[in-house]
C-alpha cells in the first residue's frame, strides 16, 4: 500500500458510508438465509430468494464495491476523484433504493414503492458512471484498467435500468419476452458486466502491488477485455431476440476465456513477486478466483439438469463463494489505510504511531477464513442434499462470518486516535 497516492484520497464520507452499510448488510443477508433456507430449493423467481438475491448483490456487493472504487479510482486514475459531493449522494440514493426494493420483495408488494426504489437506484449508477467518467478522463489518457472500470459502471446502469424495466413490468406488464427469460438477461448483465469488469479492472492493479508483482503481458488484459465483453453482448443480443437457448454455453466458454486471460495475468505478477510470504487475506482472493470458474464450468448442469439446486448452486458459488470471498479479502487491505490515512498522515515520522494492520484484529480474520471455507462446504451440501437443515446450518456459519466481519469493520470505523502518540 505504500505506494499508494495517498495525497489523493477521497474524504471519509465519500467512502466509510458504504463499508459500513455492506457490512450490515451482510450480516442481514446471512439472517435471512438462515430464516428462509427452504428458498434454496425451489424455484429461483420466489419473493424471499428475490430479496436475498438482491440483498446480496445491491446491499452487501454494489455497496462495499462502490465504496472502494471511489477510494481507488484516484489511485488507479492518478488524479482527484472528480466529485466527493456526488460520492456521497450515490450512497443516500442506493441505501434508500434498496431498502425499499428489497422490503417489497419480500412479500413481492408490486407497485409504484417498489418502483420508486428501482428509479433511485437508477439514479444512483448514472451518478456513479458519469463521476467515473469524469475521474478517469480516459479519452485523455487511456489505461486497460480505466477501461475496465468505464465498462463495469456503463453495465451496472445497463443491468439497473432493466431491473427498473422489470419491476415496472410486474405492474404494467409490457414487456412481449417471458419477465423470466429477461430477469436471465438482467442478472447475468450485472455478473459478467458489473462485478466481474470491476473486480477485473481493479484487481489488475491491486493484486501487483499487494504483492510486490510485475507482468510484463498487459495484453492479457486486453483479451480478457474483449472475451468478456464479447461473450456477454452475444448472450444478451442472441437471449432478447431468439431466446436464451444451448448456444448460452458458447457465450459462457467465451467469457470464461476473458476470466482464463485475466488469471493468467494475475499468475504472471504471482510468478515475478518480491513478496515471497502469501498473507492469508490474499488466499480469500485465490479461493473467490477458484469459485468463479467452477460456477461457469457449472453451467453445463444448470442448463441440461432438471430441478433447481445446480441453478441455487451457481448462484451461491458466485455470490457467496466469488464476491464475497474476494470482499472479506480486499476489505481488510483497504480499509485499515484508510483509518490510518485519516489519523495518523500528518503524524508520520514525527511520533510513534500504529501501523494500518494494528487497527484491527487479525486473529479475527484467521478464524474468518476458516468458518468461511465451513460455512461454504455445509451450504454448498445443504444444496447439493437438497437438505433444509443442512442448509439452515451453513447459514448460521454464515451469520457466524458476518458476526466476525462486523466486529473487524466497526473496530476500523469506530477507531479513535490515542492522544498520547
Amino acid at each position: 500500500m505504500a505506494q499508494i497516492s495517498i495525497g489523493k484520497a477521497p474524504g471519509n464520507r465519500a467512502v466509510l458510508p458504504f463499508y459500513a452499510t455492506g457490512a450490515v448488510m451482510f450480516f442481514v443477508l446471512c439472517v435471512l438465509m438462515v430464516f428462509s433456507p427452504e428458498s434454496f430449493t425451489r424455484h429461483y423467481f420466489t419473493p424471499h430468494l428475490l430479496t436475498i438475491v438482491h440483498v446480496a448483490a445491491l446491499g452487501w456487493g454494489t455497496m462495499i464495491i462502490l465504496g472502494a472504487a471511489h477510494q481507488l479510482l484516484p489511485v488507479i486514475c492518478e488524479q482527484d476523484l472528480y466529485s466527493e459531493k456526488m460520492a456521497s449522494f450515490v450512497w443516500y440514493t442506493l441505501t434508500l433504493g434498496m431498502i425499499l426494493l428489497t422490503t417489497n420483495f419480500w412479500n413481492l408488494t408490486v407497485g409504484w414503492v417498489m418502483i420508486a426504489g428501482g428509479s433511485l437506484i437508477v439514479i444512483s449508477a448514472a451518478l456513479y458512471l458519469f463521476n467515473v467518467l469524469k475521474t478517469t478522463r480516459i479519452f485523455n489518457k487511456y489505461s486497460i484498467q480505466k477501461l475496465f472500470l468505464v465498462s463495469s459502471a456503463i453495465w451496472l446502469l445497463f443491468t439497473v435500468i432493466v431491473g427498473l424495466l422489470l419491476a415496472i413490468n410486474l405492474k404494467f406488464p409490457f414487456f412481449k419476452q417471458s419477465h423470466l427469460e429477461i430477469l436471465k438477461l438482467h442478472s447475468h448483465a450485472g455478473i459478467a458486466g458489473w462485478f466481474l469488469q470491476l473486480i477485473t479492472g481493479v484487481s489488475s492493479k491491486l493484486v501487483p502491488m499487494f504483492l510486490l508483482g510485475k507482468s510484463k503481458k498487459d495484453y492479457l488484459l486486453n483479451w480478457a477485455f474483449i472475451f468478456q465483453n464479447l461473450g456477454l453482448i452475444l448472450f444478451l443480443v442472441d437471449g432478447y431476440f431468439i431466446g436464451v437457448s444451448v448456444r448460452v454455453l458458447i457465450y459462457a466458454a467465451i467469457v470464461l476465456i476473458g476470466v482464463v486471460f485475466w488469471l493468467l495475468y494475475l499468475y504472471d505478477n504471482f510468478k515475478n513477486r518480491l513478496r515471497k510470504r502469501v498473507e492469508l487475506l490474499m488466499k480469500h482472493a485465490f479461493l473467490s478466483f477458484l469459485a468463479l470458474v467452477i460456477s461457469i464450468l457449472l453451467l453445463p448442469a444448470v442448463y441440461f439438469s432438471s430441478g433447481y439446486r445446480w441453478t441455487m448452486l451457481y448462484g451461491t458459488l458466485l455470490f457467496m463463494g466469488w464476491i464475497t470471498s474476494i470482499i472479506l479479502g480486499k476489505t481488510f487491505k483497504t480499509l485499515p489505510f484508510i483509518i490510518w490515512n485519516d489519523h495518523y498522515k500528518n503524524l508520520s515520522g514525527k511520533v510513534k504511531v500504529p501501523l494500518p494492520k494494528d487497527l484491527y484484529s487479525e486473529k479475527l480474520t484467521v478464524w474468518q477464513f476458516r468458518i468461511f471455507i465451513a460455512a461454504f462446504l455445509v451450504f454448498a451440501s445443504g444444496i447439493i442434499l437438497q437438505q433444509v437443515i443442512i442448509i439452515r446450518i451453513g447459514a448460521i456459519l454464515w451469520v457466524a462470518v458476518a458476526v466476525l466481519y462486523n466486529v473487524n469493520v466497526f473496530k476500523l470505523l469506530l477507531h479513535k486516535r490515542n492522544n498520547k502518540s
